[in-house]
């Protein structure tokens, strides 16, 4: 699973990266190293009406389309942040999306905690990015969902799948992680045949360029922000990650 993430690029950046030629969102969301879910966050998705590749902003975590108010929208978000590669296609909640509303999700890289079927200590945080400093591009699916009194969010959901390779060792889940070339047809939201849009989340080499790093337990807490929760701490001889 994906249940926290860093996400501390300025839009400017993310729009220089990613090829934003269409709108940006009026306001600027602050950098967070610890974002939880609920909270907004950054998705590029392509806007049907201009073909545009879009800068939007979306609560994290999908509301699901037949929610009938706010307290009970926001009390589901934290159930739908992850999203199964293995069955978003048929899933209520996400079918719909996964057809029609994909997403990426730019961020700096993602924590997971160390499950006790790993070589790690159990729920040892650790942070997963780019060696190269570049933001890892997360396959999200998104939503549009009116409210009771009118109010129209987005709401955004992370696409996961089984861990491979070193990633194993630490957690069973992985966030599914799209490759520049596959961008385009990932976001085409006039690509809808769903066999085709699973092929695009297979990815062999996905794990290249990626690193691992064992950071402190204060991620734990929401309360706590900033650049030093995804600092590398020493585990110690036989537990370090490399």
């Amino acid at each position: 699973m994906c249940g926290r993430f860093a996400q501390s690029k300025l839009d400017d950046a993310l729009v220089e990266e990613f090829g934003i030629t269409g709108s940006s969102p009026e306001s600027v969301l602050p950098a967070s190293w610890n974002i939880a879910p609920s909270e907004g966050v950054y998705i590029i998705r392509d806007n049907p009406d201009t073909g545009r590749r879009d800068l939007a902003i979306a609560s994290w975590g999908m509301i699901a389309p037949w929610v009938k108010n706010i307290s009970t929208a926001r009390a589901g978000q934290s159930h739908a942040i992850n999203a199964r590669s293995e069955s978003v296609f048929e899933k209520p909640t996400f079918r719909d999306s996964f057809r029609k509303r994909r997403c990426l999700v730019p961020v700096d890289g993602y924590y997971e905690w160390a499950t006790a079927l790993g070589k790690y200590p159990p729920k040892q945080p650790f942070f997963i990015s780019r060696s190269d400093g570049a933001s890892l591009p997360l396959a999200g699916i998104w939503s549009e969902w009116l409210s009771e009194k009118g109010e129209r969010i987005t709401s955004t959901a992370i696409v996961t799948q089984e861990s491979t390779g070193f990633l194993a060792q630490i957690h069973s889940r992985m966030p599914v992680m799209m490759p520049p070339e596959r961008w385009q047809e990932w976001l085409d939201p006039d690509a809808r045949e769903i066999t085709h849009l699973r092929t695009l989340m297979e990815y062999s080499e996905v794990l290249q360029g990626l690193t691992a790093h064992a950071v402190s337990t204060s991620v734990n807490s929401v309360r706590n922000n900033g650049p030093e929760l995804i600092q590398p701490i020493d585990l110690g001889e036989p537990e370090t990650l490399f």
